[in-house]
């Protein structure tokens, strides 16, 4: 299968032509590695992002996902779906152990965390003879705070989403009309990012947060999180869901089934689901 160049266009009319040039910039932005590996998370962006590098590379492109604990295995098999679909090679590498200085949970943890993923996906892909190693971080990210980016920038890893000036809606946009599945999945961040700075991480604490949001998941909640404070399950909902909870029935399902899994106590946040939450501890700090 030969990659396709950069003036592979979507089917049908856009309405929106930058759009479309931002999507040709994507491709060039690929095409000019001549061959790239995908760090792949099974999220918005990286699924977009492998379906870009495909039709940029064609078999020159792969995808590689680092299994770690702190990645769901509802999102690995989103991955693989995904990987099915673009028809992206993928590969999996596996990381049973959470790494001491990640475990410690600073304020740094994400960084140390991206540093020792990309080293790993930067090694397999030098293995096969890839040039460079691409991750899906988006313009948006740049307004968050993302410790991660300046672990990508140190090891050289190329950022294309943000390269070609595309945004979190516009990744949801092209992805809809590639018909991936992705295109309106709500927004995830590994599960680490479930407990307090500060607080350390274990695989305890990182399988109960999983099977609580599995839980939440299989009761029809879209966009969620649930925080481990310690013994407390604080759990955030997009805000037009929080009215389910009014519902005392769901109310005390969810509470015993929570605390049958080791939480003493279940909280919900009045305010909702409110993104990078658990920041704002680092803000006050500051």
């Amino acid at each position: 299968m030969e990659g396709r160049n950069s003036t592979h266009t979507l089917a049908g009319n856009f309405e929106n032509p930058t759009l479309e040039e931002k999507y040709e910039s994507l491709l060039a932005i690929i095409a000019c590695r001549k061959s790239a590996a995908v760090a792949f998370s099974g999220g918005v962006d990286s699924s977009f992002l492998c379906h870009a590098a495909a039709a940029a590379l064609g078999n020159r492109a792969i995808a590689i996902t680092v299994v770690s604990p702190m990645l769901p295995k509802s999102e690995l098999d989103c991955a693989a779906r995904i990987a099915r679909q673009t028809g992206i090679e993928h590969l999996c590498i596996e990381e049973p152990e959470i790494d001491e200085d990640v475990a410690a949970n600073s304020g740094e943890r994400c960084y140390f965390c991206k540093k020792l993923e990309f080293r790993r996906i930067l090694e397999e892909a030098r293995k096969r003879g890839i040039n460079a190693v691409l991750d899906g971080s988006n313009q948006d990210d740049l307004l968050d705070y993302r410790p991660g980016l300046k672990a990508l920038k140190e090891l050289g890893v190329v950022s294309p989403l943000r390269e070609a000036g595309l945004g979190k809606a516009e990744v949801r946009e092209l992805s809809r009309r590639f018909a991936l599945p992705t295109w309106d999945k709500p927004a995830f961040a590994c599960l680490a990012s479930r407990i307090p700075y500060g607080e350390r991480i274990d695989r305890d604490k990182l399988t109960r947060v999983e099977k609580a949001e599995d839980y939440l998941r299989e009761l029809g909640f879209r966009q969620f999180r649930v925080r481990s404070h310690g013994d407390i399950a604080r759990i955030e909902v997009a805000p037009e869901e929080r009215r389910r909870f009014f519902d005392d029935a769901l109310a005390d399902q969810v509470s015993r089934t929570l605390k049958s899994w080791g939480f003493l106590f279940v909280a919900l946040e009045l305010e909702g689901y409110v993104m990078g939450n658990l920041n704002r501890i680092l803000k006050d700090k500051r």
